[in-house]
């Protein structure tokens, strides 16, 4: 159940970021750090995207489960994946979608920079 409401999320959070002019690069990139959710870009930014999807607010909003240890996690992946492109990118950036799916319909919330 946990797996199928984040595989929706995900689904979801691509969606959204190809509707606003993002170029998906790749979903679910896994090392032995963990995993980048999704991986995208925009003009000459590299966007590393970390979805987060929750069916109430009883532990808190979505975004809030993203801790310090994921955080670093996510640098590091994202570091591999970056040593093993030769494609260049101005910037890159850390972004979060949080994304609550109750019977009140779909909220999404997309935090640039996040971390």
């Amino acid at each position: 159940m946990k797996r199928e409401l984040g595989k929706l999320g995900e689904n979801l959070a691509v969606e959204y970021l190809k509707k606003h002019g993002y170029k998906i690069l790749g979903c679910n990139y896994y090392t032995r750090y963990g995993e980048i959710d999704i991986i995208c870009a925009k003009k000459d930014v590299l966007i590393f995207v970390e979805v987060k999807t929750r069916r109430s607010l009883k532990y808190g909003e979505p975004e809030e489960a993203v801790t310090w240890r994921k955080i670093n996690h996510i640098r590091r992946a994202a570091g591999i994946y970056l040593s093993q492109t030769d494609v260049f990118y101005k910037e890159i950036r850390f972004d979060v979608i949080s994304i609550l799916i109750n019977e009140e319909g779909v909220s999404l919330s997309h935090i640039k920079e996040a971390f």
